[in-house]
């Protein structure tokens, strides 16, 4: 069984006992948070697909913690200008372990 579920913005295919990282979301370690932006359902016979939703069917998963993806480095160089930047970035996410979908 998996789904493809939207959470904040990204679509995610997901299984039970799975272990996600999405885009951090405003939940405690801890805590466990309810998906209902199902885009679509398996249960390995049968594929429901919505429109865009699946009507009543859901995703729940437990935050595991909050942690940051690898430093990502941009550069800008122009010749002969002596004009250089350097920039990082790291992006924050939550990891999730899916415990169960519904449909």
């Amino acid at each position: 069984m998996y789904a493809i579920v939207s959470i904040a913005g990204v679509q995610v295919k997901a299984s039970p006992e799975e272990i996600l990282d999405v885009p951090r979301l405003a939940a405690e370690p801890g805590g466990t948070v309810e998906f209902k932006d199902v885009l679509l359902v398996s249960d390995g016979s049968q594929v429901t697909v919505g429109q865009p939703h699946v009507a009543g069917a859901s995703l729940t998963a437990v935050v595991l913690e909050h942690r940051r993806g690898p430093k990502i480095i941009v550069g800008t160089f122009r010749r002969r200008k002596d004009s250089k930047k350097k920039k990082g970035h790291r992006q924050d996410f939550t990891r999730l372990r899916v415990t169960g979908i519904k449909h």
